[in-house]
């Protein structure tokens, strides 16, 4: 995985330099981006090798030792200059983060720096809060604080590399159990992505299994093909068995790893001035003397640390601008979902005039079916018309079968229907209009049923609790109507010569009608639940920010409720006009159907004088005297007379005031009082009522909180580095 040292200085400056003005951005934050982590146990000479690699002199003090993450870049720019900061944890307060912004140190050289090094380490500390004596008890240990160390010159070359704390296994000096806890979990963080290489430091004098580093890589690099070891302290190990376990490793025959092992020699913590190539005479004693060249020497492994990070970054590169698109498309999203700015009057007006707009748009949509204007009209609960309609529909068919308390008879039962009755005798044929009919209504009962229009969810029982009914079983008509009619006119004529008292007609509707309440009661419950669920959910397809929702939602819910009531009034005073008031109607098909009613029973009586005469067109035809038209009636009683009277004007009228009452009670009570109407439970929520607000009530409906206004400025500042990372990728 070696390229030549001329391939990688010509790549360093096209790519890598993106790279790290990405770090320079931020953008590591919201993407991984290709790097070189340095892990391993502390005391593995982590700090001398970064020493050797970056030139920089990491102090060995126990209370100066990596306590938190360091990254380290090198750039070739003209001028020499070293930028240091301090990078916010994850977890940081924003306290924390205005107090660290403070610290910021520019260097004109890198010999300045290296001087002041130590000190700039100690000012560091105080602003992470880590204690400058691990001995005492004030401050933390360690920090998921980074410390961003970014050197520039001439000589130069394209290199970052990230310091961790070492893992260590057993409590020490001023440490808990929670600091080991914590920097494991900042080892883990970092290495865990597929664009980090692991550089996993090993002391070559300690047994290299019971090094919890490499485990830790395998955890999440199983095949070992980004964790390069690095062996160090090679002139501690003394023993030969030792020394030969050292060289199986480097020349790949014990554990390999695809990147494979390096053997290096730092500085050691008394090792003086020495310069790298002294060190590297090491390497020239027997025991080393045949190992790879490439594979041991301090010079070695950063030609190798350059082309590794160019092969990465080569490889990563049209994976990273997909990840930064695809986080720009989210940060989008989200903003999208908080909606504009609004923290004044007039950004929250326009803003809640817009969502009311939007939401007028929907009630339009869905009152005249324009289902395909929006894809949320394909779920069920936005489709407000056609629940009405087929509610309706039910409660039509329903009430026409089971509203009044006895059935009436059939008059055309007197009789076989003459008319229809055909010569062979068989019977008429089915009446298919009906039976389709029926089908129809029966399959509205099953799309009701589905839409779950008699369930009532808690949330909304506790909205609607003081309006919508009880459900109740409505019982089916009786078949007793002669016997209660008979009943009724005992107990209550007077002196009278074959007729009857109104009021008895009222008592007899009345009677007749008395499930009319309940029956239409839960007629207005099913209209107002779709309703209620309409409106909640074209609420939230308009305003997605969950809180302003809430809060809108609580500001109208009471008007709601007091249509909602105002049409439920209205259907009960439909009822109480039609069942207390004398029965009345202007209608000509009263007297057409009470005047049928009477041909009926004329014809019944008239049957055993009538004779067979002719047959005509297949039909059989039916002859009478005239004299027995004038003596059919002579033989009933005066009782009976008026009970038949009553009876027949009562059904006469009861079917006239049914269908009446149907047409009410919908175009009154429903279209005119919940959808249509002025006053509609719709237009409670529109731009007039926004305009109407008060500077107090906007800001309490609409009104940023803090919070939503921290995470606008986070979005907004991400959605800022992410296009400038885009931006410095195809360039």
């Amino acid at each position: 995985m070696t390229v030549s040292q001329n391939a990688v200085s010509v790549l360093n400056p096209v790519l890598l330099e993106k790279i790290d003005k990405l770090r320079d951005w931020n953008v590591g934050h919201h993407v991984p981006l290709p790097q070189l982590v340095v892990v391993g146990d502390q005391s593995s000479g982590k700090s001398s090798l970064l020493e050797s690699l970056s030139g920089i002199p990491f102090p060995k003090d126990q209370n100066l030792c990596t306590r938190y993450a360091t990254q380290i870049t090198s750039k070739r720019e003209s001028e020499d200059g070293v930028q240091i900061s301090i990078t916010p944890g994850p977890h940081a307060s924003d306290e924390h983060k205005d107090q660290l912004k403070g610290f910021h140190r520019h260097l004109s050289s890198g010999s300045e720096f290296r001087k002041q090094f130590t000190d700039i380490l100690k000012k560091a500390n105080e602003k992470m809060g880590l204690r400058t004596d691990l001995a005492t008890d004030i401050g933390a240990v360690f920090s998921e604080d980074v410390l961003k160390i970014e050197i520039s010159g001439p000589r130069e070359d394209y290199l970052t590399i990230i310091d961790v704390p070492g893992i260590f296994r057993n409590v020490v000096q001023g440490t808990t159990k929670d600091d080991m806890t914590l920097v494991r979990g900042m080892v883990e963080r970092y290495i865990k992505d597929d664009r980090t290489i692991i550089l996993a430091v090993l002391p070559s004098n300690v047994d290299i299994a019971t090094q919890e580093i490499l485990t830790l890589a395998e955890d999440y690099d199983k095949i070992g093909e980004r964790t390069l070891g690095v062996l160090t302290k090679p002139d501690l190990v003394l023993e030969p068995s030792a020394q030969a376990a050292v060289r199986n490793l480097v020349l790949g025959n014990k554990r390999p790893l695809s990147l494979g092992y390096f053997l290096v020699r730092n500085r050691g913590a008394d090792g003086g001035v020495e310069e790298l190539s002294e060190l590297d005479r090491e390497f020239q004693k027997q025991q080393w003397v045949d190992l790879p060249r490439d594979r041991v020497g301090i010079a070695a492994l950063k030609d190798q640390l350059k082309s590794l990070l160019v092969d990465i970054t080569k490889r990563e590169f049209p994976k990273l601008i997909k990840d930064i698109n695809e986080q720009s498309k989210e940060c989008k999203k989200e903003l999208d979902s908080l909606g504009p700015p609004r923290q004044h009057e007039r950004e929250q007006r326009i803003f809640l005039s817009q969502i009311a707009g939007n939401f007028q748009k929907r009630v339009r949509e869905a009152l005249d079916a324009h289902y395909n204007a929006d894809p949320v009209f394909k779920q069920d609960e936005f489709r407000l018309i056609t629940h009405v309609v087929n509610i309706t529909d039910v409660f039509s068919a329903d009430f026409r079968e089971t509203a009044h308390s006895r059935h009436f008879e059939d008059l055309r039962l007197l009789k076989p229907n003459v008319t229809d009755e055909k010569v062979d005798g068989s019977p008429p044929d089915c009446n298919c209009k009906e039976n389709s009919a029926g089908l129809m209504i029966d399959h509205l009962r099953v799309l009701l049923e589905k839409a779950k229009v008699d369930d009532i969810a808690p949330g909304e029982y506790s909205e609607l609790g003081d309006i919508i009914i009880p459900l109740e079983e409505i019982s089916k008509p009786g078949d007793n109507f002669t016997t209660w009619m008979n009943d009724v006119y005992l107990q209550s004529r007077g002196l009278d010569l074959g007729t009857f008292e109104p009021h008895l007609l009222s008592m007899a509707f009345t009677e007749q009608s008395r499930k009319w309440g309940d029956m239409t009661k839960t007629y207005m419950r099913r209209i107002i639940i779709a309703l209620h669920r309409f409106i909640a959910a074209a609420l939230r397809s308009v305003c997605l920010e969950d809180q302003a929702r809430s809060h809108l939602w609580s500001a109208i819910l009471e008007e709601l409720l007091k249509r909602y009531k105002v049409a439920m009034a209205q259907a009960s005073l439909l009822i109480e006009v039609e069942q207390r008031k004398q029965p009345y109607t202007l209608n000509p098909q009263f007297n057409q159907a009470w005047s049928k009613a009477t041909g009926y029973r004329i014809t019944e009586l008239l049957r055993p004088t009538a004779k067979k005469e002719s047959k005509q067109y297949g039909v059989v035809q039916y002859m009478v005297n005239l004299d027995d038209i004038a003596k059919a009636a002579e033989g009933k009683r005066n009782v009976e007379k008026v009970q038949e009277d009553i009876h027949d004007i009562l059904q006469a009228y009861y079917s006239l005031a049914t269908e009446r009452f149907i047409d009410n009670v919908f175009h009154l009570a429903v279209d005119h009082c919940l959808l249509h109407g002025p006053d509609s439970p719709l237009q409670v929520f529109n731009q007039d009522w926004v305009i109407s607000l008060e500077p107090e009530q906007l800001e309490r409906i609409v009104g940023e909180t803090k919070s939503a206004k921290g995470r606008r400025s986070a979005l907004m500042k991400k959605l800022n580095e992410l296009s400038h990372a885009l931006k410095i990728l195809k360039s």
